[in-house]
């Protein structure tokens, strides 16, 4: 008869009634046993399907295997050959559209929980007070700057300090991380884990100077006078998108960045700081992707009494990952699907009230492949609210490609590179993540910056 295998193991979570009012973490994470247990479900495919879903190119099956032996500091030493983020990926990384999606178990049931497995095997590491220690090749003489420390950035930073180059991270704000640290929520991914990863990278000789700005503080062109040899660029699509609607000026309107930002990186979810953000009421988000769910959860966290989703398609439609949907259904929060805000009603002082919004249906699919939606006349209403909070995207913040000649943007200012090496127009300067793509995920990011990384380091070995 032939082994059964086991159940793919569940994710224990904080209960949804307890943790929709703190930001504690609300996936608690796999013990050993459910670790092992886990892993002893991978069949160790000769062919690696998975590892062509990842874009940062982990050796899925060798770090599983080493798991199910109980292996785990082999498990975690495979795991940042490929990859400088192991407990941030494993908490924030879209498994089940990437990796698990490509599992030969998917095909008639359940994917090994890849996502999973890779944040027990960094939060094991944590635990034993130590870090795997990682090979570096002897000094090149080549110094390198990195422009931002979010995900792409620090994949580059730490995969050129491998090869042997002096590295310096370049960050506008006051702590490293970027999107990691300003826009997912400590109940996704707590910023002391975000801290430590960053201090792996630092513990390579990575060198991060915060609080400068460049295409203010200083230039491209006066990077590359200080003697660099080459410049990355990671700076993300900061610049928030907002509907175009009456009303959108009103007090306790925000955009997703700046709301989120105040929350996170400006610690408006602690008592002990005093960061001005609204709270309490009715809080309306507007949007469907998962910057849409953080602030939606994020609000009721802060004290809302009620917190209602507008999104104008269907659920079927949204961007956001299906757990993060379910997630924030169960902490009550309510969908307001096809549905579309007209405007934002302020009263005498000029603060929300409300929103109007109108009724949608879909139609034929739009350039993105999904069903377009379309107003239903005459299918106008309102909702009553304190604050509204638009999600629905970013764009690229023009503030350092304006000052750098030499560097092509497209028409959205996005800065154009070649895909395989993000290689840009510019001589020596190499550009990844959110600012050449626009908004996409961390991996995506990291994957970016590997495949800089490696055409940086070419490169400069040869000039």
């Amino acid at each position: 008869m032939a082994k059964t295998r086991p159940d793919r193991q569940p994710m224990p979570e904080q209960p949804h009634d307890v943790r929709a009012r703190n930001f504690d973490e609300v996936a608690l994470g796999y013990d050993e046993e459910t670790a092992v247990t886990e892993a002893s479900r991978c069949l160790g495919c000769k062919t690696k399907p998975c590892v062509s879903g990842c874009p940062v190119e982990i050796d899925i099956p060798g770090f599983v295997a080493r798991i199910r032996e109980r292996d785990i500091a082999g498990a975690i030493s495979i795991l940042k050959e490929s990859n400088c983020l192991p407990a941030i990926c494993g908490r924030v990384c879209p498994q089940e559209v990437q990796c698990e999606e490509r599992c030969v178990l998917a095909k008639k049931g359940e994917s090994v929980a890849v996502g999973r497995l890779e944040r027990f095997a960094a939060d094991w590491e944590a635990k034993q007070d130590s870090s795997a220690g990682v090979q570096k090749a002897q000094p090149t003489g080549k110094r390198a700057a990195v422009i931002g420390s979010g995900p792409g950035g620090l994949t580059v930073a730490a995969e050129l300090a491998r090869r042997g180059h002096a590295v310096t991270i370049f960050e506008a704000l006051h702590m490293p991380g970027g999107v990691l640290a300003y826009g997912i929520p400590e109940f996704r991914l707590p910023k002391a884990i975000v801290e430590r990863e960053v201090e792996f990278v630092k513990s390579l000789g990575v060198d991060v100077l915060t609080d400068v700005v460049v295409g203010r503080t200083l230039t491209i062109d006066e990077i590359f006078g200080q003697g660099y040899d080459a410049v990355f660029v990671g700076v993300g699509a900061g610049l928030p998108s907002f509907l175009g609607i009456p009303g959108e000026n009103l007090l306790h309107v925000y955009s997703a960045n700046e709301y989120l930002t105040r929350a996170n990186l400006m610690k408006a979810y602690l008592d002990q700081y005093d960061t001005p953000i609204t709270s309490g009421g009715t809080v309306i988000v507007v949007g469907g992707g998962n910057v849409a769910m953080d602030s939606a959860r994020t609000a009721l966290r802060m004290g809302a009494e009620e917190v209602r989703l507008v999104y104008r398609r269907s659920r079927t439609e949204m961007p956001a990952r299906a757990e993060e949907v379910i997630h924030a259904e169960e902490e009550g929060i309510v969908l307001d699907l096809l549905t579309n805000p007209v405007q934002v009603l302020g009263d005498d002082e000029m603060r929300v009230r409300g929103i109007e919004c109108i009724r949608m249906e879909l139609g034929a699919p739009d350039d993105s492949g999904r069903r377009r939606p379309v107003p239903i006349a005459g299918s106008e209403f309102q909702i009553e609210a304190n604050t509204v909070v638009i999600a629905i995207g970013n764009k690229a913040n023009p503030l350092l490609t304006k000052v750098t000649p030499g560097m092509d943007t497209n028409k959205w200012g996005y800065i154009i590179t070649d895909p395989e090496t993000g290689r840009t127009t510019r001589e020596g300067v190499y550009a990844g993540g959110d600012i050449v793509t626009g908004a996409a995920t961390v991996i995506l990011a990291m994957g970016a910056g590997l495949r800089c990384a490696r055409a940086m380091h070419e490169y400069m070995i040869s000039t």
